[in-house]
């Protein structure tokens, strides 16, 4: 009996707002039909009333729409960035691969020039390791016996002259940069032909000596091989000259060189194939000498 006490209020409640959406309607209907029909006082104080109450009961289920709403909104944007990320990813890998093939493209017009300008036969490699002592400047690259390879051949890039291999072994030889302290090459100016030595520094600048009495070695003069030693062949771009010490009273001066070759960003290399007639008197008078290449391994490319 209290629980159906309880309850009465509330169907009181229902129904007189069934009632008062009931009322609303029929007048809302005759308001069309007569067209101005001014509300009665009675129903227009039951609208004032009921106007807050639909508001507090719509609020909800608007707040639940509008979420809803976002959340569909947030799921479509959602998928249109995983798209817009994955076609990002996608061009940018296309870009990079053109890039590549650019970049492959210019060298092997750069390997065309370089044996028409070079009557010795050359062998393009790659880098794939570097030496990382402090005391040694050395590189590996990817070509060895197998492709024509020996110790005491030349290595060169597009830009100048890079060291001379040392070392080999099937499949991958070793080569001594000229930046390495144990490097010396016989060099010439090639403005004013004075000749001095190219000897390496271990860092990333070179070192020119030469005789004081009647050279001509000026700032920004070029440097290239000499052709004289029997290692490198005459013509070989080393560097430009930086700087030149003051003459003093000594009778050998030095100079810096700026190397051609820029060793920090150097990725592919060519190794000459053909030694010097120092270098094959030298490997020639050894024990274990290397031997060139069986006819079976095929001509190099």
């Amino acid at each position: 009996m209290a629980e159906s006490d309880r309850r009465l209020p509330v169907s009181l409640i229902v129904a007189g707002l069934v009632a008062i959406a009931v009322v609303s309607m029929v007048v809302d209907r005759r308001g069309v039909i007569e067209r101005g029909r001014e509300f009665p006082a009675w129903l227009g104080s039951l609208l004032d009333i009921a106007a807050p109450v639909q508001d507090a009961v719509a609020m909800p289920f608007e707040a639940v729409r509008d979420t809803w709403s976002g959340y569909i909104s947030l799921l479509h944007v959602k998928l249109q960035n995983d798209t817009l990320q994955r076609e990002v990813a996608r061009l940018s890998e296309e870009n990079l691969q053109l890039r590549e093939a650019l970049v492959a493209s210019g060298r092997l017009q750069r390997i065309a020039d370089m044996r028409k300008h070079y009557e010795v036969p050359m062998l393009p490699a790659e880098l794939v390791g570097v030496d990382a002592s402090p005391w040694f400047r050395s590189v590996l690259v990817d070509r060895g016996r197998d492709r024509g390879v020996l110790s005491g051949m030349p290595v060169i890039s597009e830009k100048g002259l890079v060291g001379l291999v040392t070392a080999t072994s099937r499949h991958s030889a070793k080569a001594m940069l000229v930046l390495d302290r144990q490097t010396s090459v016989d060099g010439v100016i090639q403005r004013s032909r004075s000749r001095g030595t190219v000897r390496g520094r271990g860092s990333d600048e070179l070192e020119f000596e030469f005789v004081a009495r009647n050279s001509d070695v000026r700032v920004n003069d070029l440097v290239i091989t000499s052709g004289l030693g029997g290692v490198y062949p005459k013509g070989l771009f080393i560097g430009t000259i930086s700087e030149v010490s003051d003459p003093g009273t000594q009778l050998m001066r030095r100079a810096t060189i700026q190397p051609a070759v820029d060793f920090g960003r150097l990725e592919q290399v060519f190794v000459m194939l053909r030694r010097g007639p120092t270098m094959e008197l030298l490997y020639s008078t050894q024990v274990g000498d290397e031997s060139p290449p069986s006819e079976s391994a095929g001509p190099p490319s």
